[in-house]
């Protein structure tokens, strides 16, 4: 037998024997967890404290800065153990998170397997054989009828086609016939259409306007012309 199996099955008393469930191992190794931290942050306190104080005593006092850098040595030795414990918990404390979840899996599955066991108890191969043949048998006869409805059915009635068109032709012309009746064309008006007024004066007035403009333009030049020369002389 293994050491771990002489570990799991040694003997002790049965309240020692009795087993925590994983929900409180795992709050356990959690509770640990803390506890190790807070150690933790209080050595490296300690181990910065120390080295501080060696610091500070340096030379002139070399009994005290050896003193603070023995307990600074013992403070970092149990630094390192809490390490490796850490590293264990929680090696341990994964290890039995995967345990609890594979079991909880496990579990399940069981479960599972129980219920489609009881399920196929009440199922005969046999009878699903027969029971897929006949839904077969009753879909091919439904696809058999809704074919059968879909069939064009031609009966002989016994009339020309050229006939009724010929009929349904003259319908449509009498309908044209009656439209172009029944259309009314404008009145065209009977008086006549007024005289356009004669433009020859107004043309005519234009262009003896601009004739008296010219005029003035003239008389106000030659008027110019003899202040100047008055001016000159």
């Amino acid at each position: 037998m293994s050491k771990l199996g002489k570990f799991f099955k040694g003997g002790g008393s049965s309240k020692s024997r009795a087993a925590a469930s994983p929900q409180e191992a795992l709050a356990r190794l959690r509770e640990t967890e803390e506890m190790l931290g807070k150690k933790q942050e209080y050595l490296e306190n300690r181990i910065q404290r120390e080295l501080a104080l060696a610091k500070k005593h340096g030379t002139q006092n070399k009994r005290a800065a050896l003193q603070a850098l023995k307990r600074k040595k013992r403070f970092e030795k149990q630094l390192t153990q809490i390490d490796g414990t850490l590293s264990t918990i929680e090696f341990q404390r994964e290890a039995l998170e995967n345990s609890h979840t594979n079991t909880e899996v496990l579990r399940n599955m069981g479960f599972a397997a129980k219920a489609m066991k009881a399920v196929h108890e009440n199922m005969d191969l046999n009878k699903i054989d027969d029971l897929m043949q006949e839904i077969t048998e009753q879909q091919d006869i439904a696809q058999e009828i809704s074919e059968a409805f879909s069939q064009r059915v031609g009966f002989n009635d016994g009339f020309d086609e050229d006939e009724l068109m010929a009929e349904l032709e003259e319908l449509e012309q009498e309908e044209l016939n009656k439209k172009m009746t029944n259309i009314r064309l404008p009145n065209v008006p009977s008086s006549s259409l007024p005289a356009q007024p004669d433009r020859r004066p107004a043309t005519s007035s234009f262009a003896h306007r601009s004739r008296a403009a010219s005029s003035r333009r003239a008389e106000d030049e030659d008027d110019g012309i003899k202040q100047l020369a008055a001016w000159a002389t």
